[in-house]
């Protein structure tokens, strides 16, 4: 890769969700520098414009499908995860390798865990509220 500076992804989540956000934790754990990824809730200001300026509505279900924008890509459910593997630490890029696998299953694998996310690991009754530190990874 050439020194260009890269741009961090973008990661839309639903700030209700304690899988979620235990998946936001760790990615920060996994990014000391805060140079890797950004972060917003799909429900606050900041996640409700960048949803509507990538073309979803506010209605559009997008709460149970983890978006992430790659600069001008925007990545959804199974694409999503694996993209995030790819910006980790070994031995987490190996999971890349799940690109071989068809998208519909991936993405109906997906889907199966989204549907029961709350009952498997609760619900917040509202988002989770970035420490001072963390405050500048998130879009505001």
């Amino acid at each position: 890769m050439s020194g260009a500076k890269r741009e961090p992804l973008l990661i839309l989540f639903d700030g209700e969700c304690n899988l979620c956000n235990g998946v936001v934790q760790f990615l920060v754990r996994h990014d000391a520098d805060g140079s890797r990824f950004r972060f917003a809730a799909q429900q606050s200001e900041a996640g409700q414009r960048k949803l509507a300026d990538a073309g979803y509505t506010a209605d559009g279900g997008t709460a149970d499908t983890l978006l992430v924008f790659a600069g001008d890509k925007l990545l959804e459910r199974s694409d999503a995860a694996l993209e995030l593997t790819r910006f980790l630490p070994a031995p987490y890029p190996l999971l890349l390798a799940g690109k071989i696998v068809p998208r519909f299953l991936r993405d109906g694998v997906y889907r199966w865990i989204a549907k029961n996310r709350y009952q498997w690991f609760g619900k917040r009754n509202e988002c989770m509220m970035p420490t001072a530190e963390l405050r500048a990874r998130f879009l505001s």
